[in-house]
Parts: C-alpha cells; sequence; structure tokens
C-alpha cells in the first residue's frame, strides 16, 4: 500500500489491520517494461480482522474484504486496477 493511503486511513480510522516496513524489490522484466515508472513509498498492510465485521478482513475463499467506508476512502485516491464484488458471508 502506498504511504499516501495509509495516511488516509490513519485520518479515517480503521479495524481489522496494521502496517508495516516493507522491502520492495523490482525484477528485471519489470526494469525492462515500466523503465520509467518511479514506484512510490510503500508500506505492508497486514490484515488480520475479520471479513464482514472490521474494516479489513481475510474472506475464506482468501480474498480481501473490505468495509465500503474503507473502500471510500481508497477510491478518492484512485484505485485504477481494481475490481470489486458484495461480500457474502
Amino acid at each position: 500500500m502506498t504511504e499516501e493511503a495509509k495516511r488516509a486511513l490513519l485520518k479515517a480510522g480503521f479495524s481489522g489491520a496494521r502496517f508495516a516496513d516493507v522491502e520492495i524489490t523490482i525484477s528485471d522484466n519489470f526494469r525492462d517494461v515500466f523503465s520509467s515508472v518511479k514506484l512510490p513509498p510503500l508500506v505492508w498492510l497486514q490484515v488480520d480482522g475479520k471479513a464482514g465485521r472490521d474494516d479489513f478482513g481475510i474472506a475464506s475463499n482468501l480474498h480481501l474484504v473490505m468495509s465500503e467506508r474503507i473502500l471510500d476512502v481508497l477510491d478518492e485516491l484512485g484505485l485504477p486496477l481494481a475490481s470489486f464484488k458484495p461480500f457474502d458471508e
């Protein structure tokens, strides 16, 4: 997750996750295809909440579940490659 998204989530308040440092490596293939792309500062979103109860959770099918409130926060930052489906326990 980007530092920008982390700041937005901290401002909004949330449950079911925490942040940690992360080490990012870039493959040669990424460098070849996206040579002009510079990755923004990133953090690790560690999800430990219950799907359907907390703002973040992992469903039994291992899909990430987010509350609509948090989705709205992240949507303001732009989610161009994301796809969403309603969560059904």
